[in-house]
């Protein structure tokens, strides 16, 4: 950054002194032209009186090396000039400072001379017989002008380059220095100070990043700790059907189980089988829903109908809990992922089928507003404590964790819930009171 700093300086101040090179070049250029057309005016108004009272005889004795001499008669006749044969010239009363000296009594122009060859000022008197006096004499080309400043403009140009390397040099340090001191740690330590009141936007961002860093860093340290629970909590769960399958399989692979046992034992094997593999596909659904839901396919959708299929499925659990459930609303139809709409209804209800009483029930119902779709999911159940509320949609946590070993609960349906809800940017909220029942409500926006 100094280096790009330094070289714009540097440019900008060698493009200025070469704009200001020229421009003073080009002022002056027109300043001598205009002192070197006064000079030839006087030495024709000098020559113009030595014509006066000396005639022919003063031209052709004047030694004149830097002018051109040409007298012209009124009718515009050359009757003398000192670097042609008047013969050979033709006649001049067209010429542009002729015809004003004619008119007004002097007359001058700057153009090209035939004879010459090259660019010529041109001075014109009108003496008293009406005939006229012209002095000429070369116009120095602006190279001329350079070439006769050549050295004090290189010494000039030379000074320049060097002060602006020392002063860019110095600039694009003094520049940086405030940046250079910003500790990126405590940027805001300097926002009070006078040189970095122009860049105390760039400070305010550095202390805005440092404190998203620290955010999230702590949520990278709360989700390497959450999936480190998750992980063992896994461990644990696996491992407890996984014993006792393994316990009531060496049972009867030793024949030490009687004959009325066998049914019971293996009724026990496909309970902890079907509990296993439950805990797996929420695992597995879990791992989805950390992903996004990414792969699923978001299609237009009826919440209504998803409900009254998912409230079906439970239809033979609710029944042997002597659990009531009924589906009250109307068609509610949104875009949304239609396997995670029927895994948020179908785990609301089984874990308030599960957590109820027998001759209990379960309300589910569906409403559309203007902008959203609630589904609420009230049961008559066991209820929640005040202080497990915040904690019911962690992984594995169980309000009561007997009932939950009782019932065959996961401990990741709510997860599940929770995670799915999210995705579709909505919210859940819970009202509970223990003893008394529990009421779930999703807001989905539509």
């Amino acid at each position: 950054m100094n280096n790009k700093i330094f070289n714009a300086i540097w440019i900008v101040a060698i493009v200025v002194f070469l704009a200001s090179l020229i421009f003073i070049m080009s002022v002056s250029y027109s300043y001598f032209s205009g002192v070197q057309l006064k000079q030839l005016k006087t030495e024709a108004e000098l020559a113009s009186q030595g014509v006066t009272m000396s005639g022919l005889d003063y031209l052709n004795s004047l030694e004149a090396k830097d002018y051109r001499i040409t007298w012209i008669a009124s009718d515009g006749m050359v009757l003398f000039d000192n670097e042609a044969d008047t013969n050979d010239m033709e006649n001049h009363l067209e010429r542009e400072e002729i015809r004003e000296a004619l008119a007004d009594g002097y007359g001058e122009s700057v153009r090209y001379s035939n004879t010459r060859s090259d660019k010529q000022l041109y001075s014109a008197i009108r003496l008293s017989d009406g005939s006229v006096l012209r002095l000429s004499n070369v116009q120095r080309a602006v190279w001329t002008l350079l070439f006769g400043f050549a050295q004090p403009i290189c010494f000039v140009i030379l000074i320049a380059f060097v002060l602006s390397l020392v002063l860019a040099s110095r600039v694009s340090k003094r520049i940086l220095e405030p940046i250079n001191s910003i500790n990126p740690d405590d940027p805001m330590q300097h926002i009070d100070e006078e040189e970095y009141r122009e860049i105390a936007p760039l400070l305010r961002r550095i202390q805005s990043q440092n404190e998203q860093l620290k955010q999230d860093q702590k949520e990278i340290e709360k989700a390497a700790l959450i999936r480190q629970e998750f992980t063992a909590n896994v461990s644990h769960e696996l491992k407890t059907p996984l014993h006792a399958i393994s316990g009531y399989a060496e049972l009867l692979e030793n024949e030490m189980v009687k004959e009325e046992d066998i049914k019971p034992f293996a009724s026990k094997i496909r309970g902890e089988s079907s509990r296993m593999t439950k805990l797996v596909e929420d695992i597995i659904d879990l791992t989805r829903l950390d992903n996004g839901g990414d792969e699923m396919k978001w299609e237009d959708c009826d919440l209504y109908r998803i409900a009254e299929n998912a409230v079906d499925s439970l239809e033979v659990a609710a029944t042997a809990l002597g659990v009531e459930v009924t589906v009250d609303g109307s068609d509610a139809t949104t875009r949304a992922i239609p396997q995670l709409i029927y895994s948020i209804v179908y785990n609301l209800c089984d874990n308030a089928i599960k957590y109820n009483h027998s001759g209990g029930s379960v309300q589910v119902r569906v409403q559309q507003t203007s902008y959203n779709i609630v589904l609420s999911v009230k049961d008559t159940g066991i209820g929640i404590p005040e202080e497990s509320r915040e904690r019911i949609f962690e992984r594995f946590y169980r309000v009561d964790k007997s009932r939950s070993k009782e019932v065959g609960g996961t401990g990741l349906g709510l997860s599940i819930v929770k995670h799915a809800v999210i995705i579709h940017n909505g919210k859940i909220e819970v009202k509970s009171k223990l003893g008394e029942g529990t009421e779930m409500i999703v807001t989905i926006p539509k």
